[in-house]
């Protein structure tokens, strides 16, 4: 364990030098960033640990030498650029990082991001803007859930998926005028139909508010955080039925500072023999309830009920297809849909 432990470190360290060394080139638009950031071949099939802020890479181009190219194409609203004003001046900052490890561990690489402008003719400091204030809408959620390809650096760009290999399914809410929300998967299940109907096969993937049960039978897990509005199911391929493959699931927007057992996301940790909590390991008791039946909230959990936010949505066609069957497959591929 030990010695895992220091080879880790050294992979680590080895991957900060080559990003310290890396060409980053930015472009500061009007009203957006464009980054440009060459990264080592060793690193490109870790390029969706590299962030803007809270954005992941834009577009990862693969070099005819095995180096990478990342692309960072954001406006500033978006990865929680901070935008400060001194003098005459208005800037937006933020940082490129690289995070080997999950968010409540320190980036091994940051370099920092700023784009500084000429402040704008008849701009009022908030404090003196009887106008400005808080806002605590509860309108213009937009839910998003799609297949990532294996960097989980964008879109897969096939529907074809080799039984055994990962789905990484990507889901996020964009908050707009909201508070911070928590993203949470709370039921999923397979379908070989894009529409559930009473009388429909399902096989269950996420059940009991939130509890992995795929992480119990497979090696499916959630994938540590980045961002509070977003998280990604590592899905293991597993066949079901014999044609296409649907994912159909509830999404909920809701208070970070409210977790209980309704409102989770728990893995099972096989090597333990328990459930952990994704966000938070320490507080894995709410996860307790996912052998059996999680029903009870917190006093504050029942106040918040009225504030979250729930979607359906359907990931799909997918087409699970084995390695090891001589058939060759007639469907074309095709990048799966979202409704």
């Amino acid at each position: 364990m030990g010695t895992q432990l220091y080879l880790c470190v050294i992979i680590i360290a080895v991957y900060a030098v080559a990003l310290a060394n890396a060409e980053i080139q930015v472009v500061c638009a009007k009203d957006s960033v464009e980054i440009t950031w060459k990264i080592s071949a060793e690193l490109v099939p870790h390029a969706g640990r590299l962030f803007l802020g809270s954005c992941m890479p834009s577009k990862l181009n693969v070099l005819p030498t095995g180096e990478g190219e990342v692309l960072f194409n954001y406006k500033f609203p978006e990865c929680k650029f901070k935008r400060l004003m001194k003098g005459k001046r208005l800037s937006y900052k933020n940082e490129l990082t690289y995070r080997p490890q999950p968010k409540s561990k320190p980036a091994a690489f940051v370099y920092p991001i700023e784009c500084v402008y000429k402040r704008p003719e008849g701009w009022i400091p908030p404090f003196l803007n009887p106008g400005s204030g808080t806002s605590e809408g509860r309108g213009g959620l937009v839910f998003h859930m799609a297949l990532l390809n294996e960097q989980l650096t964008n879109v897969a760009k096939t529907n074809v998926i080799p039984l055994g290999s990962f789905m990484p399914i990507w889901a996020s809410v964009e908050q707009k005028s909201h508070q911070p929300l928590l993203l949470l998967m709370e039921e999923c299940v397979a379908a070989s139909t894009p529409e559930l109907q009473p009388s429909s096969q399902v096989y269950p993937i996420i059940s009991n508010k939130g509890c992995l049960l795929e992480s119990m039978v497979g090696n499916s897990v959630f994938l540590p955080r980045y961002h509070s509005s977003a998280v990604i199911l590592y899905l293991q391929s597993f066949k079901f039925g014999p044609g296409e493959l649907y994912i159909h699931c509830k999404l909920v927007a809701w208070d970070p500072a409210v977790v209980d057992k309704t409102k989770k996301a728990c893995n099972y940790v096989k090597e333990h023999g328990r459930w952990e909590l994704l966000d938070d390991p320490s507080q894995s008791a709410v996860c307790s309830c996912c052998d059996s039946t999680c029903t009870s909230r917190s006093k504050r959990g029942v106040e918040w009920e009225s504030h979250s936010f729930s979607h359906k949505s359907v990931l799909g066609p997918l087409i699970i297809v084995d390695p090891s069957d001589s058939k060759s497959h007639s469907k074309s591929e095709e990048s799966p849909s979202v409704s």
